[in-house]
């Protein structure tokens, strides 16, 4: 009889520290699910970025595309994607992925000795995010709204 009192109060025991180990945040695993994919803006009805995000080997990962957006007088805007970059230093919260691109290859050869250039994807909706460039948050740059596409 008193290995089954014993047993019982192990057994509660153990059910109440479970209870207690549990949090109301999501794992890692679906924080992650929220920002993985294909996100797309456009601007003047053209591509103007694509950034990928997946996860490989359990960390973050992806590559950027900005398109080059061309304004010829009497001529309709065309867009023209660069070359992809790789994203580094990726952070995601939760709500928010930022992470850093060379700036190298931007506009050589005045910039290849740049710095990386940060940037925020704020998630503020199933889908959706605004991609600032924080090095340029005080000088009036564009927010970039983006979208997950399923491709």
């Amino acid at each position: 009889m008193r290995s089954r009192v014993v047993f019982a109060c192990v057994l509660m025991a153990m059910l109440a520290t479970a209870g207690f180990s549990q949090t109301n945040r999501p794992s890692e695993a679906t924080d992650k699910a929220s920002i993985e994919g294909v996100w797309r803006a456009d601007m003047d009805g053209l591509p103007a970025i694509t950034l990928t995000v997946t996860t490989e080997s359990g960390s973050l990962t992806g590559a950027v595309l900005f398109y080059l957006h061309r304004r010829d007088p009497g001529q309709a805007v065309t867009a023209t994607p660069g070359v992809p970059e790789p994203l580094f230093n990726l952070k995601f919260d939760g709500t928010t992925l930022t992470f850093q691109v060379s700036h190298r290859r931007a506009h050589p050869p005045r910039t290849l000795n740049d710095p990386p250039v940060t940037f925020r994807l704020k998630l503020d909706g199933a889908d959706r995010g605004e991609l600032v460039n924080e090095d340029e948050r005080d000088s009036n740059a564009p927010v970039f709204v983006l979208k997950r596409s399923a491709y």
